[in-house]
């Protein structure tokens, strides 16, 4: 068994290991260095043909002219010339590269020539004459039939001449002595430029013959920079994924965790720390809401036995005040009247209030059921038609055909619903007289029930749309800033979700969705 785990354990350990970076990088650099050797390898064994073929083709050419000077040294009647026109091929056509051939004495008389132009010339006295080797303008490079500068040779040629180590195809003369009866004779022989020797054309092959290094080294460049890219392109999008983190931002993900190397890993682990961040900055907020919530319940506790039971004591004395000891003057009776009803309205904000701070800090105690959402609306509308009416504003509901029940309880969404119409009446009021208040019932894709409470009202500024349902928040200076939060409770309590959208002086639309139980049908 447990040479069965190692060899299954092998494979996936190789296969992570040629995943990893370093080692792709020492494989790319690795046949990049044989691909160079390779082309370098053919390049220079094909330079060695080239050479190895225009020495041999100086060696045939160096030869036949020897062979043909031999040929003339112990004839006296004909000249180089003569002897190579008797040739069925002439040693010049058959060898273009022998530009001359020489038989020079040893003081430098030129005694024949393969080129007329420095063979001897008859004069006209019948005596002949003769060019020496020093007045001909011979290649620099001087070789002996060994292989060395001939120095007898040298002597006799202008001191300009110089040696220097042999190229294969490059002009050159060869000087062979000949010991003949009259002495030393020495066999010139003068080669011209193999073809594809040193020269424009030569050089231009020689570069020729690098542009294929070039290209490797080239595709070596290529290849490394995108390996290089494409591994420092996840250091780039880390760095800007730390720079969002520190802006507070965790709802992201890096998108290199794909990647089976290095820098795929350390993505992925990237990706859980930003996964746990936001399960801490979810559970921070949830702890900070507790927290909040806990205030508010002792708040409220306190404010509920402080505060409730001198209101009702007061409540009651108003009632005793107004029907009791209520003065005999009709005027005095009257204003008596106004005092005490408006005691008892600032008494009943005072309780609501309190109800308001009880109703956001305690557990929800809901009976869920089914029940119609629309006599729900309507029961809302119903507390702020008065002051509508009194305002001009238009108040419309609309609900599309067969619209099913939600689940919920019905007293939560009535409060839910009476705080964002009574909270669109007001927005309404602060933008000025008339406007239109709009309550849009409908399905939406999940099968469950959408509700879009719509006013055209002051509106909210962008900025401040993410802080609407906290509590304590206010744009109103009489605002508690707990209706909303109220708001968002009661959709929390119920499984629903609740958004919103506004523009500053155009309107602010609150989109409800509650449940109806059918959303897992098919």
């Amino acid at each position: 068994m447990n040479c069965a785990r190692r060899e299954t354990v092998q494979p996936k350990s190789v296969t992570r290991l040629f995943n990893t970076f370093r080692i792709r990088l020492l494989l790319v650099l690795a046949v990049l260095l044989i691909a160079t050797l390779g082309v370098q390898f053919y390049l220079n064994r094909r330079e060695e043909r080239r050479v190895a073929l225009t020495i041999a083709k100086q060696e045939q050419a160096l030869a036949a002219a020897v062979a043909l000077a031999l040929e003339s040294l112990p004839r006296t009647d004909k000249y180089l010339v003569a002897i190579d026109q008797e040739h069925k091929i002439p040693l010049r056509t058959e060898h273009p590269s022998v530009m001359n051939v020489l038989v020079v004495r040893d003081d430098g008389r030129v005694d024949d020539s393969l080129d007329p132009a420095y063979k001897p010339r008859k004069l006209a006295d019948d005596s002949n004459h003769y060019t020496y080797i020093s007045e001909i303008q011979l290649p620099k490079r001087i070789v002996e039939a060994g292989g060395h500068e001939s120095e007898d040779i040298a002597r006799l040629l202008p001191t300009s001449s110089t040696s220097g180590r042999p190229v294969a195809g490059e002009p050159r003369t060869f000087s062979i002595p000949v010991r003949t009866n009259a002495g030393v004779n020495y066999i010139i022989i003068v080669l011209g430029s193999q073809e594809g020797a040193p020269g424009t054309a030569a050089r231009w092959e020689a570069l020729g013959t690098l542009l294929p290094t070039l290209a490797v080294m080239l595709l070596a460049t290529l290849a490394a920079g995108v390996l290089v890219w494409r591994f420092t392109r996840p250091i780039q999008d880390l760095s800007s994924a730390a720079r969002r983190v520190a802006a507070g931002e965790f709802n992201f993900r890096v998108p290199s965790a794909s990647r089976s190397d290095e820098m795929g890993a350390l993505s992925q682990v990237f990706n859980e720390m930003l996964a746990g961040l936001g399960r801490l900055r979810d559970v921070e907020s949830r702890l900070n809401q507790a927290e909040r919530s806990a205030v508010i319940g002792r708040l409220a506790s306190a404010i509920a036995h402080e505060i409730r039971n001198p209101l009702n004591y007061i409540n009651l004395s108003l009632d005793h005040l107004r029907t009791s000891l209520a003065p005999s003057d009709p005027q005095k009776r009257a204003v008596v009247e106004k005092l005490t009803a408006q005691l008892k309205t600032e008494v009943q904000r005072i309780n609501a209030r309190i109800s308001e701070f009880l109703t956001y800090s305690r557990p929800a105690e809901l009976e869920m059921r089914r029940v119609n959402l629309r006599e729900i609306i309507d029961d809302a509308l119903r507390i702020v038609e008065a002051q509508a009416a009194e305002l001009g504003i238009e108040t419309r509901v609309s609900e599309e055909p067969d619209l099913p029940r939600v689940v919920g309880d019905a007293e939560s969404l009535r409060s839910l619903f009476t705080n964002l119409i009574i909270n669109g009446v007001q927005a309404i009021e602060g933008a000025g007289a008339g406007g239109a208040l709009t309550v849009a019932l409908s399905r939406d894709d999940s099968r469950r029930v959408r509700a879009e409470v719509s006013d055209t009202g002051v509106g909210i500024p962008t900025e401040n749309i993410s802080q609407v349902f906290e509590p304590y928040y206010s744009t109103k200076e009489t605002g508690t800033g707990l209706g909303l939060a109220i708001v968002k409770k009661a959709v929390d309590d119920h499984h629903g979700t609740i958004t919103v959208t506004s523009k500053p002086g155009e309107g602010t639309t609150f989109t409800v969705t509650l449940p109806t139980g059918n959303e897992l049908e098919a």
